[in-house]
């Protein structure tokens, strides 16, 4: 006994088909990918090296230049060298001041060993200036733990070119103060963007005495043919 079997046209096909991908789509459109990068750097150092300043500097020129600018400051127990850290991002539209850990582009450190706690945070490509200066803490000065002696060696060997110690001490020092290592580390670090360096010299006019202007140009300046 035969069957009838109904017949769909091609139209009615079509609606069908097209009823059917429309109970599949999604319920919230998928987003457009964008194109607003953010850079993330993080600044590291310990209580009286000058993060904050170099931070500040860092925010003049990037809001100067247009970025949109997030930060966030942690202050440890400064006063007995504790960690002094920055998240600093900027970018076309930054929503939160935060850095999560692996996404680091650049870190700029104060203090070697301050470098070393967070080398976890860095991406593979990042870019690393630290300052060659020792600041022992609390359990080295009492004897219950030991300074690591090879953090150079250590950054060396998973960043290679990308890692830069700079004496800042010694070439503030030389130029008469060394309360300036902060902004001869800056002018070190000002290389990995491309910004003329007028902009930097009117970040320092922006928030530093005119007293010490001489002495902190000639700083940022040292610093930027130290790398």
């Amino acid at each position: 006994m035969k069957t009838n079997k109904a017949k769909i046209k091609p139209k009615a096909k079509a609606a069908v088909k097209s009823k059917a991908k429309a109970a599949v789509k999604p319920a919230v459109k998928p987003a457009a990918k964008s194109n607003n990068i953010v850079t993330n750097v993080l600044l590291s150092g310990v209580g009286g090296q000058g993060t904050i300043l170099a931070s500040n500097i860092l925010t003049e020129v990037f809001l100067g230049a247009g970025y949109d600018v997030k930060k966030s400051e942690v202050h440890g127990m400064a006063q007995r060298g504790g960690d002094v850290t920055t998240h600093f991002r900027f970018g076309k539209k930054v929503y939160s001041p935060l850095i999560k850990a692996g996404d680091v582009d650049f870190l700029l450190s104060f203090e070697q060993l301050e470098a070393l706690r967070y080398i976890n945070w860095l991406k593979d490509s990042a870019k690393v200036v630290v300052n060659n200066q020792q600041v022992f803490p609390p359990a080295v000065n009492l004897g219950q733990a030991a300074y690591p002696q090879d953090v150079e060696q250590v950054f060396r060997k998973f960043f290679k070119d990308s890692f830069h110690m700079i004496n800042g001490q010694e070439i503030a020092l030389r130029l008469g103060d060394v309360r300036a290592a902060n902004v001869v580390l800056v002018g070190a670090f000002s290389n990995f963007f491309n910004f003329k360096e007028e902009k930097w010299l009117d970040a320092l006019k922006n928030l530093l005495p005119p007293k010490i202007l001489e002495l902190n140009f000639a700083a940022f300046m040292e610093g930027r043919k130290a790398l």
